[in-house]
């Protein structure tokens, strides 16, 4: 990955209060660049995974649209109206024990605003973004982190479920051909 050709991208954006959304491909790095960076520029981070799709509102007609396990309607009431503002505001972080939001996340207001995850670059989220950069990883690589990070169980599952509904909606909305920055993990 180089971190070096993000950073230099970030700098030379214009005076003023910036977001950049970090997806791509599970197991890709995405979280790990977003804390490396945002500890370098001072930026703070909002996860995509705190928008995880309640139990509620997974219908069979949102699952098959592709990015419809992310809850974009709240990400777009609890987040996109602040982004770029002078305060601190604050969102409802996803809880996977009550499979419902639960804690409120605080996110202060600072230059650099770094949304990371799959979905950040969802078009029902609309083009809120500076940057838009796109996580690649080779299949085995993107195989063996998310067996190390999750079990082997549950790497099962992300072959069968999770890996397919990101591939249908990475291709659905051409979201690394519209990528500021393409960064790839071998």
């Amino acid at each position: 990955m180089n971190e070096k050709q993000l950073l230099e991208m970030i700098n030379a954006l214009p005076p003023g209060r910036h977001t950049i959304a970090i997806d791509g491909r599970c197991a890709a790095g995405k979280s790990t660049l977003a804390d490396s960076v945002a500890g370098q520029i001072g930026a703070s981070v909002i996860h995509m995974d705190d928008f995880f799709l309640p139990m509620h509102m997974r219908t069979p007609e949102r699952l098959q649209e592709p990015g419809g396990n992310v809850d974009y309607e709240r990400f777009r009431q609890e987040v996109l109206p602040y982004l770029g503002g002078q305060e601190d505001f604050s969102y409802q972080a996803f809880d996977c024990s009550t499979m419902k939001p639960g804690e409120w996340r605080r996110v202060s207001a600072a230059r650099f605003t770094i949304v990371e995850g799959a979905y950040s670059c969802h078009p029902k989220l609309g083009d809120y973004m500076s940057l838009r950069i796109f996580m690649d990883v080779e299949s085995k690589l993107q195989q063996e982190r998310i067996k190390k990070r999750n079990g082997e169980e549950r790497l099962e599952v992300f072959l069968k479920k999770w890996i397919p509904m990101e591939e249908a909606y990475i291709n659905a909305y051409a979201i690394a051909k519209k990528a500021d920055l393409i960064l790839k993990e071998k």
